[in-house]
Formats: structure tokens, C-alpha cells, sequence
């Protein structure tokens, strides 16, 4: 077993964490899963109206004795949902992309006040730093490979200068990440665990149609861009960050007729919408990491925690034990 600053900060079996994935494409299925299997479940609770936060976190919170994390965007935080969850006691909550004005130890403190360990998603080392010292108990140094909102930094390089520019505070790595490959490569560069939002979303439990499931299965990891196509079709501006998505009909549409987007927003956004509910993956944006390439099975979430930290302790213990002479 892999034991880290991570797993004894969380209370958790496996350095492994669900991405709290907003927009409804996290479940409390998914998030208790990941849990039940010793690695840290999230939801997230972007967008979602006050009741039914409480609706989940009385799932997650009072039903179960689970480490699991609700997961706020900052910029766009209700705040009667915040303290909504705050209310059921989280065992965890997970922040990310603040507003550059925003008193995130405002936020910080709130949790920490109701006993919850605070993560604090970063994808450059200024945003990391400042989280670190806002006092969040773990960083997720998210890398540019990742799916839906990321920064430009890949992860290899982005891990390392997080660790070193916030120890002692322990960091994780996101972004590119699908298997026990990652995970010790992780744990080589320092991280103390790791976060995976794609690999989660081609898994039995993900709420997403089983066509987009299929589009991931059917990535040769090559098929990405970053955009803000999805953004301006919904109306929503990411203080910095760019979107990872499918180069397909919707996307190729609009590209470099962004003005021409803005004055159809509407329009768009309901093609989009549909096409979304029918499972239509050209006519729908759709999130995905670069390590789509890497996936090739949908697994059960719960087998797939486990999957990826035995893999990673026999690379530990084995593989590359045997490269020292």
C-alpha cells in the first residue's frame, strides 16, 4: 500500500482523487465508488441550486462515514449553496479558480471552522502559493493536459515547481493522469497522490451520455484543443483559463468566428444543449484530457482505484527497483 502526506491528511486507503467535475459530470454513485474504494471522492457542486447540494451532502455527509469532497469554483460561488454544504460537515471541500480580487482565506477558513480539510486546485505556482498561504491543506497542481478548464503549464514541469514553492503543504498532480503510470511518475516527481477527472468520466458510474464514454474510448489523445469556444456559446467567462475540448463539429464551427459566436449566443448554446441530452459528440462540446489516448475500457470506478494503485506499487516495488544495479 502507498502511504503519503496526502493519504494521512485525507484519512484515505489509496493517494487517488476524483476530480470534482461540475456540470453534471459527477454523481454522489461516482463519488461514493471512488470512497468505498479507499481513494477520495468529490462532487461537484458547480451550478447546482442550494437544495439540491443539500440533497447530495446529506448523501455524502450524514449517510456515510466517507471521505469524499465538495468541490466550489470560486469565481462563481453561490454562496447560500456554500454554506448549505457547510452545514452537513464535509469532510472535505475542494476550491478552484478564484477570482484574482477574492479573499479565498475567507473561504478557506469557513471549512477548516466545520472541521473540513480544504484542497485548493492551482494551475500556475503565483495561484498555488497564495493558496498555500491562504492555509489550504493540500494543492492540486493542475497541468495543461487535463480536460475542461486548465491552465497552459503541463504537469511534469508544474508539479515540481508547486512542490517546491509550497512545501511543507502537500500537492498532487492533475492532468494527464489515467493509470499507474501516472501515479508513480507522480509520486517520483515529488507529488503525494494524484487527481483524475477523465479517467473517471469513462468508468460505469459517470453520469454522461454512453456516446461521449465512447468518444474517450475512441481518442487517440491527439483530438484536443484548447478553446473558448464553450465558454462564449455559454455565456461564462473562467477568470484565466482555457477549455480542453474535442476538436469536432461544434468546435470547428465557431473557430475564428468567435464575434460571430457572440451574437448567436443563445442559438448556440441551445444546439449545444440538445445535442448534449441526445448524445450527439460532434454537435456538443466535450471535455476530455490528452490522456484519452490512454483509455480503452470502462471500468467501475471502485475497480479502478484499485487498478491504478496496484499497478503504480508494482512499478514502485518492482519495475523500477530493477533499473538500479
Amino acid at each position: 500500500m502507498i502511504k503519503t502526506a496526502f493519504t494521512e491528511v485525507m484519512g484515505i486507503k489509496h493517494p487517488i482523487a476524483l476530480g470534482g467535475l461540475g456540470g453534471g459530470h459527477t454523481n454522489t454513485a461516482i463519488a461514493v465508488a471512488v470512497s468505498k474504494a479507499g481513494g477520495l471522492g468529490a462532487l461537484g457542486c458547480h451550478g447546482m441550486r442550494p437544495e439540491a447540494v443539500a440533497d447530495a451532502a446529506s448523501k455524502l455527509c450524514r449517510e456515510t462515514d466517507l471521505q469524499c469532497a465538495l468541490n466550489f469554483l470560486l469565481f462563481a460561488i453561490d454562496d447560500e449553496a456554500y454554506q448549505t454544504a457547510l452545514s452537513y460537515k464535509p469532510s472535505v471541500i475542494a476550491f478552484a479558480w478564484p477570482r484574482a480580487d477574492q479573499d479565498i482565506a475567507s473561504y478557506i477558513k469557513q471549512a477548516h471552522d466545520v472541521g473540513a480539510k480544504v484542497t485548493f486546485m492551482a494551475p500556475e505556482v503565483p495561484a498555488a502559493e497564495k493558496a498555500a498561504e491562504a492555509g489550504a491543506d493540500v494543492i492540486v497542481a493542475q497541468g495543461t493536459e487535463g480536460g475542461g478548464h486548465v491552465g497552459w503549464m503541463a504537469s511534469m514541469v508544474l508539479t515540481p515547481l508547486v512542490i517546491d514553492a509550497v512545501a511543507p503543504t502537500p500537492v498532487i498532480t492533475a492532468g494527464g493522469v489515467s493509470d499507474g503510470r501516472g501515479l508513480a511518475a507522480s509520486l517520483a516527481l515529488g507529488a503525494a497522490g494524484v487527481l483524475l477527472g477523465t479517467r473517471f468520466l469513462a468508468t460505469e458510474e459517470a453520469p454522461i451520455h454512453a456516446n461521449f464514454k465512447q468518444a474517450i474510448l475512441d481518442s487517440d489523445g491527439h483530438d484536443t484543443l484548447l478553446t473558448e469556444i464553450p465558454d462564449i456559446a455559454a455565456a461564462a467567462v473562467w477568470p484565466g483559463a482555457m477549455s480542453r475540448n474535442k476538436r469536432n463539429a461544434f468546435i470547428e464551427k465557431w473557430a475564428g468566428r468567435e464575434s460571430v459566436l457572440r451574437q448567436k449566443q443563445g442559438e448556440a448554446l441551445k444546439d449545444a444543449m440538445d445535442a448534449q441530452k441526445s448524445g450527439d459528440v460532434s454537435g456538443a462540446p466535450l471535455s476530455y484530457g490528452q490522456d484519452a489516448g490512454l483509455i480503452d475500457d470502462i471500468a467501475s470506478a471502485g475497480e479502478l482505484v484499485d487498478r491504478i494503485a496496484l499497478e503504480a506499487e508494482e512499478i514502485i516495488k518492482n519495475r523500477l527497483a530493477r533499473q538500479i544495479s
